[in-house]
């Protein structure tokens, strides 16, 4: 249990420097990079720990890993389309 307990005490330290940072003034791009990979972290820690996927055989994480990099490469193609259909009034949208 005290793993477990030290990977959430690193999660709730990840969201206090996230929102520290955001104190900072940085510029947008920069700010958006670092917490973009603290939550890339984060997210990280939370599926291989405390959704047990470490402990999994490695063929899953090879699996899952290209086919959920293809889905949210596949979604950027996807949303610019909506944008643009949600400003001609067509198909749903009218």
């Amino acid at each position: 249990m005290k793993f477990y307990i030290g990977i959430w005490v690193g999660m709730l330290a990840i969201v206090g420097v996230e929102a520290a940072i955001t104190y900072l003034h940085m510029s947008a791009g920069t700010l958006l990079f670092f917490l973009i990979c603290l939550a890339s972290v984060e997210a990280s820690l939370g599926v291989l720990y405390l959704m047990h996927v470490k402990f999994e055989r490695p063929i899953l994480l090879w699996t899952i890993a290209p086919a959920t990099l293809f889905v949210v490469g596949f979604l950027d193609y996807i949303w610019p389309d909506a944008y643009r259909a949600l400003h001609m009034n067509v198909g749903l949208f009218k």
